[in-house]
């Protein structure tokens, strides 16, 4: 698809708020502003993720397009794997190797997102409101049963679904009709009101939006369907609260929007070594903006020419940019010989 700056842009701004997301969570115990800007984010950003990853999958389905985004998500999943355990060892995080399909911290993306575009085989032959229903249904459902986690990614795969198969559906048009300004007034009193509602809720907690876990770990084995639609609820509207707001010029930071996987495969390096090591600190607002800034270093260094070229190979299982490193390198040498 021909790119377009709202999509690159709203890309730009989630992948921000995925590093920066991580960045705070060590510091929302205790804290309750801390914790209720952590939890807002989490309203939204990985559902709007996936919205627009399904988005962009109009090709879903043909057998040569399933083999390519084999070898795009599978292949770094599972180098990465093995590279975090690595990591992890090295850092003295102790998180021990619990096999490949028991993926470590965000690497559960990848996976759920190929699990995503073969559910779409099936899905994108029913109609779609009633595709979407039965997905939040099967999402639902999942929470009931304990067993239904981690490994393999099943709990995500399932609860996230129903974004990913909208994003599918929906077209440019419908996004851009989200735009008007009665939609962006509405969603500043949303967006203000669900700050509000996790401020002074003291019940409510993240964990319902993760989509990795199961009613009785959450504590409500009975309810917890009925809060899960709630929350499905509640992160569609922030979708779609966030979208209206989206510039849709093109900015000097617009490119970053399509070097995201770059920088969530890569920034767990910088994240994981800054919690063991320590850093960082919460106890005034500058320390809050001083994070947001090098969450926004993270992810322009991540994106960078010199870091996707050096990692392209365990990404995208291609040396493209090496190659056209390497020629400009031997030109440059033909250039000064001569």
């Amino acid at each position: 698809m021909k790119r377009d700056a709202l999509f690159d842009n709203a890309k730009v701004v989630l992948i921000f708020l995925v590093v920066f997301g991580h960045m705070i969570q060590p510091f929302t115990d205790g804290s309750k502003p801390m914790y209720t800007l952590y939890t807002w984010i989490y309203t939204f950003h990985m559902p709007a993720f996936i919205f627009l990853a399904g988005f962009f999958a109009k090709g879903s389905g043909e057998k040569d397009y399933i083999i390519q985004l084999a070898k795009k998500l599978i292949l770094p999943y599972l180098i990465f794997q093995l590279v975090y355990t690595g990591y992890y060892f090295f850092i003295g995080k102790g998180d021990g190797f619990d096999g490949i399909f028991y993926p470590h911290w965000s690497l559960w993306f990848l996976f759920s997102l190929f699990c995503w575009h073969i559910l779409l085989y099936w899905f994108k032959k029913v109609p779609p409101i009633l595709g979407v229903s039965i997905a939040v249904q099967i999402g639902i459902l999942v929470g009931y049963f304990t067993d239904v986690g981690h490994h393999f990614s099943l709990s995500r795969t399932f609860v996230f679904f129903p974004f990913f198969l909208a994003g599918y559906w929906l077209t440019k048009d419908h996004v851009y009709k989200w735009r008007t300004r009665r939609i962006k007034e509405i969603s500043l009193v949303v967006m203000t009101g669900v700050a509000a509602f996790i401020a002074m809720s003291p019940t409510f907690t993240s964990g319902w939006l993760l989509g990795s876990k199961s009613y009785a770990v959450l504590d409500s084995p009975e309810m917890g369907g009925l809060i899960r639609l709630g929350v499905y609820f509640l992160a569609a509207v922030m979708v779609v609260s966030v979208m209206a707001w989206i510039p849709n010029k093109h900015y000097r930071f617009t490119y970053l929007g399509g070097k995201t996987l770059y920088v969530y495969l890569l920034h767990g390096f910088f994240i994981q070594f800054f919690r063991q090591a320590g850093w960082f600190s919460v106890n005034h607002m500058m320390d809050v903006i001083g994070l947001a800034i090098v969450a926004a270093g993270i992810v322009y260094l991540l994106s960078s020419s010199f870091i996707r070229t050096v990692t392209q190979p365990m990404i995208e299982g291609r040396v493209q940019l090496l190659k056209a490193w390497w020629h400009r390198s031997t030109q440059k040498d033909t250039f000064f010989s001569s």
